[in-house]
C-alpha cells in the first residue's frame, strides 16, 4: 500500500466515534502519526494502543474541545511527541435534536459551543504550528445538515456555521500553505448520531436516498484520507457531500418515485 501520509502529524478529535476510529485506523496505515483525543470516558486509549501494537505511532489525550487551554496542551503534546503537525480532522460533534420551539438554551449552547466554537479553537491553535511544519490541511466534518434544514436547530446553525467558518479560514490561512474544507456526510452514514434517531428515523433516511444505501464510516475516512493528503494540494475552501446524492437532488427523486406511484395507483 501506497503511504499517503508518511511523515505527517494527524490531530483527530472526538477519535473514538465510529468515523474517528475509521479515521484512525486508516491513516495509521498510510503512515501517519496520530494524536487521537476524546472525552474522559471515550475509549481513545484502547484506540491508540490498538494501534501501536500493529506497529503504528499513536497516542490518547483527554480533551474538551471548548476548552481553550487544552487544545493548548494537545497542541503542545503534538509538538513535544512528534515534533510538528501536518493535518487536523475537527471531527468532535454532538447533535441535541430539538426543533426551534422546543430547544433549550443549555442544549443550544453546548452544541454550538462542540461544534462550531471547538473548530474555530482548533483551527487557532493548531494552525501556527502547521505553518511551522512546512503546512498541511484542516478538514472539519460538517453535515448535510449544513447544506440544507434539518429537524434540530442548534445541529443545523453549528454545521451551516462551520460551513462558512471553513471557507474564511481557507482564505485566512491560504499565505501558511494550509488548506481548509468540510465534508457533508448524510444521516445514512453508520455511525450512532444515525442509529440513535427515533423509530423509523434510519429506515425512512434509507429510503430517502437516491443510493438505496447506507454510508460507511470508512466510506468517510476514505474522503478526509484524500483531502489530508498532498493529492488534493490544489483544493482549498470546498464542501463535498458524502450523503448517496441526496443532497443534489434527493427531493426531486423522491418526487419521480412519488409520480410513478400514484400514476401505477391511477391504472
Amino acid at each position: 500500500m501506497t503511504q499517503r501520509l508518511a511523515g505527517k502529524v494527524v490531530l483527530i478529535t472526538g477519535a473514538a466515534g465510529g468515523q474517528g476510529i475509521a479515521e484512525a485506523h486508516l491513516f495509521a496505515e498510510h503512515g501517519a502519526a496520530l494524536v487521537l483525543t476524546g472525552l474522559p470516558d471515550d475509549p481513545v486509549g484502547p484506540l491508540a494502543e490498538a494501534i501501536t501494537a500493529k506497529g503504528g505511532r499513536a497516542i490518547a489525550l483527554v480533551q474538551d474541545v471548548c476548552d481553550e487551554s487544552q487544545w493548548q496542551t494537545v497542541v503542545e503534546a503534538a509538538r513535544k511527541t512528534f515534533g510538528g503537525l501536518h493535518v487536523l480532522v475537527n471531527n468532535a460533534g454532538t447533535i441535541s435534536r430539538e426543533s426551534i420551539s422546543d430547544t433549550t438554551l443549555p442544549k443550544w449552547h453546548r452544541t454550538m459551543d462542540v461544534n462550531l466554537t471547538g473548530a474555530m479553537l482548533g483551527m487557532r491553535h493548531t494552525a501556527p504550528l502547521m505553518r511551522e511544519s512546512g503546512g498541511g490541511s484542516i478538514i472539519n466534518v460538517s453535515s448535510i445538515a449544513g447544506l440544507g434544514a434539518h429537524y434540530d436547530a442548534a445541529y443545523c446553525a453549528s454545521k451551516w456555521g462551520l460551513r462558512g467558518l471553513t471557507k474564511m479560514a481557507a482564505i485566512e490561512f491560504v499565505e501558511w500553505n494550509i488548506r481548509v474544507n468540510s465534508i457533508h456526510p448524510g444521516q445514512i452514514i453508520d455511525t450512532s448520531f444515525f442509529r440513535d434517531g427515533k423509530p423509523g428515523h434510519a429506515e425512512s433516511a434509507r429510503r430517502s436516498i437516491p443510493m438505496q444505501r447506507q454510508g460507511t464510516p470508512l466510506e468517510c475516512a476514505n474522503l478526509v484520507l484524500f483531502l489530508a493528503s498532498d493529492e488534493a494540494g490544489f483544493i482549498t475552501g470546498a464542501e463535498i457531500a458524502i450523503d448517496g446524492g441526496f443532497s443534489a437532488g434527493g427531493a426531486i427523486w423522491l418526487r419521480s418515485k412519488l409520480r410513478d406511484q400514484l400514476a401505477a395507483e391511477a391504472d
